[in-house]
């Protein structure tokens, strides 16, 4: 394994940017829009990333990672690696909640729920 991102589930991203950016010094390195707003965005400082994702947007795209009622809510990890079939061979048996899946971002992805409800994504960069 690479890298972990925390993805924070927020209800909207442009009131949390000011916490991140003009507090911390923290620089966005990826936006995608989802409707009139923000849906996502990636912030980083140094080698320190954190993920912002709208409600909205993980209902559109994924909603198992906005856990239900009495599980961990409000937060998924993002963990890249170099080769996802062994994270598919691990997770055999284990709460797929987001199917394996190629993304317009270049990932190819498995999310699996962990213990205590945490969404754990594991996300292996391809080309095109």
């Amino acid at each position: 394994m690479n890298k972990l991102t925390p993805v924070l589930i927020v209800e909207a991203i442009e009131p949390a940017l000011a916490f991140w950016e003009d507090r911390f010094g923290f620089k966005r390195t990826i936006e995608v829009p989802h409707g009139s707003a923000l849906g996502f965005v990636a912030l980083q400082r140094g080698e320190v990333e954190v993920m912002l994702q709208t409600r909205a947007s993980v209902a559109a795209d994924a909603r198992a990672l906005d856990a239900g009622p009495g599980e961990a809510r409000g937060v998924s990890l993002f963990i890249e690696l170099d080769d996802l079939d062994p994270v598919l061979r691990a997770a055999e048996g284990a709460e797929i909640v987001v199917p394996e899946r190629r993304t317009f971002y270049g990932m190819r992805e498995v999310g699996v729920r962990a213990p205590g409800g945490v969404v754990v994504i594991f996300a292996q960069r391809v080309e095109g």
